[in-house]
């Protein structure tokens, strides 16, 4: 298996966090739970001309485009590994869609779109195609998403006020937009539109993705104890929020982790 990761280019680093590209040969048909980070993405399928729809219950539900905008979600995914032969991607940053596409990020939520539906760009795949090396492959995905870039695109500095805040101070909604001399319900609003979803919500799935981490680096802390340092009240109310986004309880997390923190096989 290869796989490769790469930050963006100079213009692009406001808006996407970093790119991908994952080639296995001869991948085989299987499923994976994929779990909330609270980001978009872009993938693409370099190998065949769609994506498996799995739907929430792990059966096929017939084919999605090969090239799809994935909005943030409030639980978790599936997907066929056999689409992994070969793909390509990015994360894109919290509030970074709108610099790309100028588009509310919450008209995405829950969501896989047609990216071709956003950027009228039919021979992007061919051209990353015709590169002949993972780090080529993903370099000409950087330099096509820059011309994709609005002209002279401004990031919302209430949201990323709010990112900054949330990620750094742990507070919660009141206090942040108290701090940041906006009402709650406007903050609540431009969060929303810029990052997919409510900040109440985004900032459980942060705090949830904390818990993964540490779980899946076998991190030898008592769960009451982790539970407490990552913001939860009690163990009980990480276990809810655990299984409520990956519909998993954590010891069956911690027993079936693999590469990555977000992936999950399905037996």
């Amino acid at each position: 298996m290869v796989y490769l990761e790469s930050s963006p280019s100079q213009m692009l680093r406001p808006w996407v966090q970093k790119l991908w590209y994952c080639h296995l040969p001869g991948a085989t048909r299987g499923r994976e739970r994929v779990l909330p980070d609270g980001s978009m993405q872009i993938v693409l399928n370099l190998s065949r001309d769609f994506l498996t729809d799995c739907g929430k219950n792990g059966t096929a539900n017939g084919h999605l485009a090969r090239a799809i905008i994935i909005g943030v979600r409030a639980e978790y995914d599936v997907i066929e590994t056999s689409d992994m032969e070969e793909l390509a991607g990015i994360v894109i940053r919290p509030g970074g869609f709108s610099g790309l596409f100028g588009e509310r990020a919450d008209l995405c939520f829950g969501k896989s779109l047609a990216l071709y539906d956003l950027w009228n760009d039919a021979q992007l795949i061919e051209r990353m195609c015709e590169a002949t090396t993972p780090a080529d492959k993903i370099a000409c995905f950087d330099r096509n998403l820059v011309q994709l870039l609005r002209k002279d695109p401004k990031r919302n500095m209430t949201v990323d006020h709010a990112i900054h805040l949330f990620n750094s101070k742990g507070v919660g909604v009141t206090q942040c937009a108290k701090s940041i001399g906006v009402s709650e319900r406007h903050l609540s609003q431009v969060f929303r539109e810029e990052i997919g979803m409510a900040p109440k919500l985004w900032c459980r799935i942060r705090r949830f993705q904390t818990i993964a981490r540490s779980l899946h680096a076998r991190v030898d802390t008592p769960w009451a104890e982790l539970a407490l340092d990552s913001g939860y009240y009690d163990q009980s109310h990480f276990a809810n929020d655990f299984k409520a986004f990956s519909g998993l309880d954590p010891t069956t997390y911690s027993t079936h982790t693999g590469r990555w923190q977000n992936h999950i096989s399905i037996d």
